[in-house]
């Protein structure tokens, strides 16, 4: 009873959340949230027991180095103007030294099947004001025994521009059978799913997973970046332990100041974005950074 009772305050609620995922905007850049467009049809065919696909081991994988010494950060700013200035923002990995990284756009498995523009070295950037909230929600799951993991965080406008190209190539299909089985490669952007602005540009948008104390992810009942109602924090058709992980996610972050994606389990974005109209390019490389 408990569980219908959440799902549906979350469905009644789902219309609000459609503006917060970091991947579905608009065709111009705007200071207003994410739009986001639900899809019309449904991946309902797939159980629960089944995870659309087994994600491999990756050499970018990382477990940030405990820090030598406690990382100060200061409050300089980016330039609002200027969508290469990468003064506001910082390495997830000097903020939380226990951060687990698979930053898939830096490798070669994610849906467009080779390393994204702009993903220069396997580290997770945001602003520094996202990188405080997120540290203050790590802190709060630390010490329930769980630890944060990113698939993916600041991402250039470069990247963005080549997810739109490869969504423009028909013939470049090979990793549907991982990502979008259910779906043909030309509904995506109608779909939301591929768009020409990213909320990930802003600096303030992460998406992640939870793991135990090991730096095993716990089991969300389906893959980071799978194109289908499975993703939906509020599926139905995932057992009770996958759903109650979504929402030990979904809580610890909405309670931290962000906000959760309607299509998306893994994606929250900082309710008080400090460039909610700056979609950044300089690339995801320590060079971009100014301490």
């Amino acid at each position: 009873m408990k569980r219908m009772i959440i799902c549906v305050s979350l469905l009644l609620t789902a219309s609000l959340f459609l503006t917060a995922c970091g991947g579905k905007e608009s065709s111009a850049p705007a200071s207003t949230p994410d739009s986001a467009a639900q899809p019309s049809t449904a991946a309902a065919a797939v159980s629960a027991t089944e995870t659309p696909t087994t994600t491999p081991v990756t050499e970018v994988e990382t477990t940030a180095e405990p820090a030598t010494e406690p990382f100060v950060m200061n409050d300089d700013r980016s330039d609002p103007n200027d969508i290469y200035d990468g003064t506001g923002f910082v390495s997830l990995s000097d903020v939380i030294p226990d951060v687990v990284l698979d930053i898939r756009y830096y490798s070669e498995y994610n849906f467009v099947g080779k390393r994204v523009n702009g993903y220069e070295e396997p580290l997770a950037l945001l602003t520094k004001e996202a990188a405080r909230a997120l540290a203050s929600v790590a802190d709060k799951l630390r010490e329930k025994g769980y630890r944060i993991k990113i698939y993916d965080a600041y991402r250039p406008q470069i990247a963005v521009d080549h997810f739109a190209a490869w969504a423009a190539d028909p013939n470049d299909d090979k990793m549907k059978s991982d990502f979008y089985p259910e779906l043909d490669k030309s509904v995506l952007f109608d779909y939301g799913y591929i768009a020409h602005y990213s909320g990930h540009s802003r600096g303030c948008t992460v998406d992640m997973t939870l793991c135990d104390s090991s730096g095993k992810e716990i089991d969300m009942g389906s893959t980071f970046d799978y194109f289908g109602e499975i993703s939906h924090p509020d599926y139905t058709g995932i057992t009770d332990e996958q759903y109650s992980n979504r929402m030990l996610l979904r809580n610890a972050m909405t309670e931290g100041g962000f906000r959760p994606c309607a299509t998306e389990w893994w994606d929250f974005t900082l309710l008080d974005e400090p460039y909610p109209g700056t979609y950044f390019s300089f690339p995801v490389s320590r060079k971009s950074l100014k301490y």
